[in-house]
């Protein structure tokens, strides 16, 4: 479930064709120390250099000469001294001629070979940068101050791999389905392993387990927690009790690097309470309203507001919210119980190329992000197109300091009915969460294996533990 020598020669002469002229500029990852140089974070390889080079070392970076045809990897060959403590791994030529590339460089070459570029008066197009590390490196090879970088980098070069990247080809379907189904069984050995009594912890250290396993990393930090009103709560500190409502997100890093990210809401005990069921229910007609909406051109700010209208509607049920719910969705009324947006692009990074900006991967040009409580956690908006994979993650929350600050404000008070919320405070939070590909028919979740979602689903699966 690798990908293709043939696909990294097809992306790199892709890119070239886009961008058009210059130099590309593809800087890798490097070993972070923890808290002294050799003892260091787990590797992982920036995305965009993996998309384009496939390559998992360290300390390497690598060019792409458009105007001369030319493809280079830059990086130091280990040393007898490193390789005592590592072990042989193949040469850099070795590394780059998998993946198409058949000249090298020692990384000392890479500022006298940008500078005659330069020199030259060619334009040297670079992605904005997310590490130190990155910065320190740009400000010595280009001399781009650290405060500008983020500026000047190169808005060609960003749509072009945003473009490329955002449109999933099959063999990067096959590496998510996989990542999928994993991030699946991690699941559902949570539904197996949540009891009155129990730390989150365990739970955490289970999840993990099931990739681990497998020999697969974590995607992101696992969210596993009974406060799920605190929507990235990494903290494992509390015990759970009867009655109380548990919220995993979780997923794994699977083949080629490629993320599952799923979530899940099942009661600690064997059933939820009528209120949780309540609430379970309005979650999954906000679900599948967002669902149904799913096909090509389709702007995904409509897939939200779909799933935001169902919520406003069932808060109205439940006597939490007045009106009309399309208008206290399309308003942002509903924010007060739903914060965040309905989902996000997923790929190589579980929130895809983030990094290179939200406004390019998740709008569409001239469509700016919007600043308002609510719509402004909207990650993805744009009209979506086949090959795009994404996740879909409605949840309702009921965060006291918000509900506080909102009703101080009388924020929306035609909409919410301040005086029933008292006695939700303590409802906490919950949500569901599937990845998608959008097809030229339609859309398809992502995944073999199936992860309980209905309550009859939620209780048989909390029945097998």
């Amino acid at each position: 479930m690798n990908i293709s020598l043939s696909t990294y020669k097809r992306r790199r002469e892709c890119l070239k064709k886009e961008v058009g002229s210059g130099l590309l500029l593809f800087l890798g990852n490097n070993e972070v120390g923890i808290n002294y140089a050799d003892n260091t974070y787990p590797f992982r390889q920036d995305s965009t250099f993996l998309y384009f080079f496939g390559i998992l070392q360290p300390g390497l970076a690598a060019v792409i000469n458009i105007d001369e045809d030319r493809e280079i990897v830059f990086g130091n060959e280990l040393t007898i001294d490193d390789i005592v403590w590592t072990g042989a791994v193949p040469s850099v030529s070795e590394m780059s001629g998998a993946v198409g590339v058949q000249e090298t460089l020692p990384l000392r070459q890479l500022a006298t070979y940008l500078d005659l570029c330069r020199a030259k008066g060619q334009t040297i197009h670079f992605l904005p940068p997310y590490r130190s590390d990155h910065r320190i490196w740009l400000w010595e090879l280009l001399h781009v101050e650290l405060a500008a970088q983020e500026k000047c980098a190169s808005l060609p070069f960003i749509r072009a791999v945003v473009n490329q990247r955002n449109h999933k080809d099959t063999e990067e379907l096959a590496c998510i389905e996989k990542a999928v189904d994993l991030s699946t069984e991690m699941h559902l050995a949570a539904y197996r392993t949540v009891r009155p009594g129990m730390h989150e912890a365990e739970v955490a250290a289970t999840v993990a387990e099931v990739a681990a396993r497998q020999g697969y990393p974590l995607a992101f930090p696992t969210i596993a927690t009974v406060r799920g009103q605190v929507l990235h709560n990494h903290g494992f500190i509390h015990t759970m009790a009867e009655g109380d409502i548990f919220l995993l997100d979780a997923g794994a890093e699977g083949p080629g690097h490629y993320a599952g990210d799923l979530s899940s809401s099942m009661p600690v005990g064997h059933r939820f309470t009528s209120q949780q069921e309540d609430v379970y229910s309005i979650h999954l007609e906000s679900f599948r309203a967002a669902v149904d909406m799913l096909r090509p051109n389709i702007p995904f700010r409509d897939v939200h507001l779909a799933a935001a209208t169902k919520i406003a509607e069932g808060m109205k049920g439940l006597g939490l919210m007045k009106g009309d719910p399309a208008e206290a969705a399309a308003i942002g009324a509903y924010a007060l119980f739903f914060p965040c947006g309905v989902g996000h692009m997923m790929g190589l990074d579980v929130h895809d190329m983030e990094n290179l900006g939200e406004q390019y991967v998740g709008y569409a040009d001239g469509e700016k992000k919007s600043t308002q409580f609510g719509f402004k956690s909207l990650r993805l908006a744009r009209p979506l197109e086949p090959g795009f994979v994404f996740t879909i993650e409605p949840g309702i929350y009921f965060i006291p300091e918000l509900m506080d600050q909102w009703e101080a404000e009388r924020r929306f008070a035609d909409f919410i009915c301040y005086e029933k919320l008292h006695a939700w405070r303590t409802f906490t939070g919950l949500r569901n969460e599937l990845n998608y590909v959008i097809t030229n028919e339609g859309a398809k979740r992502l995944g073999t294996l199936r992860k309980p979602m209905t309550l009859d689903e939620v209780y048989a699966a909390k029945e097998d533990c």
